[in-house]
């Protein structure tokens, strides 16, 4: 199927903005509802719903990014991400920040559970969002567009948003560049981790978005 926004039949961009105002609508009504038992219920409903969008358009595994990523893709993401995770270190230590030690939900396992946190959060963000606004917006456009969506997910946080919008603009040029989620996730755990370290959970509350953040 060719992407390019103006060769999309009207019938297509129609079902893929219905796509996205529905799923991201339902992740909104995740993160706002006011109970956690509400919430999840939520969150359930939109992971239905995006699996049935994902068998109604039946993509290929190379459009969803879920092929074994190149030598060349895997080391260029990594290699960026590690220097990032180092040189934001490096930064809070050299401005008198300390960083703090892994705190108890961060233990091992917990930090294991974040990796696959990560993935789905890229699955989503880039198999599903991504590759509809490259329907409409063209791939270059995606890039940006899915980038803000994923970091308004991450408001009231504001310091999340920021950091959610820079690194949403890498995690989706990284995927137009090389379509593999695989890398992708492992730099967004790093990158997550990272932050969690570096920066005090009094301002990250627990690196919540949505009403989470406001009842931390």
């Amino acid at each position: 199927m060719d992407h390019t926004p103006e060769r999309q039949p009207f019938a297509r961009k129609l079902f893929v903005w219905f796509q996205l105002v529905i799923g991201y609508g339902l992740i909104e009504c995740a993160l706002w509802s006011p109970r956690i038992t509400i919430r999840n219920r939520w969150a359930l409903v939109a992971a239905i719903v995006i699996v049935i969008f994902f068998l109604l358009d039946r993509p290929s595994i190379r459009r969803m990014g879920l092929g074994l990523p190149s030598t060349l893709g895997a080391s260029v993401v990594l290699a960026i991400s590690f220097a990032a995770a180092i040189v934001m270190i490096f930064f809070v230590q050299s401005i008198g920040g300390q960083i703090a030690p892994l705190p108890t939900w961060t233990t091992l396992f917990r930090s294991s559970g974040y990796v696959i946190w990560a993935l789905l959060q890229e699955l989503l963000l880039q198999s599903f969002f991504f590759t509809r606004c490259e329907d409409l917006f063209g791939t270059s456009g995606a890039v940006w567009v899915a980038a803000t969506l994923f970091a308004a997910a991450h408001l009231p946080n504001l310091i999340l948003t920021t950091l959610a919008l820079v690194g949403g603009l890498f995690f989706c040029e990284m995927f137009r560049r090389y379509r593999s989620i695989y890398p992708i996730g492992i730099v967004h755990a790093l990158l997550g981790l990272t932050v969690a370290i570096t920066m005090p959970d009094s301002l990250l509350h627990h690196m919540r978005a949505g009403i989470g953040f406001l009842q931390y």
